[in-house]
């Protein structure tokens, strides 16, 4: 183990100190990108939590709750135009004030090197899932040019993995400013690109966030309409 060797957190920019102990002696030497105050600030979901979008129980009325399903959910489901496509959302942290700076540092700043530290725990959980096709969630080329690069993309690309690119948006109109309603009834916001095969592929769309889930249920339903086997999603926050 290397002593003098002082990595600064990526995010903070503040010394990590490294962790002295027999195990670390003997272990071979890891990068460190974030130090234990910013990692701790962190809020990893875990518990009981809804068995499609990931959203823990413990912070909701049982009144929006059906099952094992978060109410939210549960009217994705029993719309028939929506039922079943996006089988799965997996989120790592939720998104309190602490990451949502933190993203907003990376994706609209330009902060590009906090990829790092996010790509180190999505790696972890995409060893779990073992899919077939890694597709970031695409931009439209006016966000694409304001950024200057693709945050979902850049966190599979440090994470090791080869992005799958077969969407393309075609509205550019940001998600965000519009309602639930608003956003279930939108027309496909996604297409396939030309010569794309998904039949019997199982497929995990990479993105940042998870707030509704619309924008993952419109790649979802495209992908599943042209024959993957199953669309999984795996986000950083919620």
């Amino acid at each position: 183990m290397d002593f003098s060797m002082q990595n600064r957190c990526l995010n903070c920019y503040e010394f990590i100190l490294p962790n002295i102990g027999w195990r670390a002696i003997f272990s071979v030497e890891k990068e460190l990108l974030i130090c234990q105050t910013c990692e701790g600030k962190l809020e990893k979901i875990d518990g009981e939590q809804c068995h499609i979008c990931s959203r823990p129980f413990q912070n909701i009325d049982e009144k929006f709750r059906r099952g094992d399903l978060c109410h939210d959910c549960f009217r994705w489901e029993e719309d028939q135009e929506w039922q079943g496509y996006l089988e799965r959302n997996h989120s790592l942290f939720l998104y309190n004030d602490f990451l949502k700076e933190m993203i907003a540092k990376f994706k609209f700043r330009g902060d590009y090197v906090l990829a790092k530290i996010f790509s180190e725990f999505l790696k972890k959980k995409l060893t779990e899932i073992e899919p077939d096709l890694f597709v970031p969630i695409p931009l439209s080329e006016e966000r694409l040019y304001e950024r200057g690069f693709n945050q979902a993309e850049a966190i599979l690309l440090e994470a090791g993995y080869h992005p799958n690119h077969l969407l393309s948006r075609i509205h550019s109109e940001k998600q965000s400013k519009k309602s639930r309603s608003e956003r279930i009834h939108l027309p496909q916001v996604f297409q396939l690109l030309p010569d794309i095969q998904v039949a019997g592929k199982k497929v995990v769309l990479i993105d940042d966030i998870y707030t509704t889930g619309s924008t993952l249920r419109h790649a979802a339903k495209l992908l599943k309409e042209d024959g993957a086997a199953s669309v999984q999603s795996l986000t950083l926050s919620r």
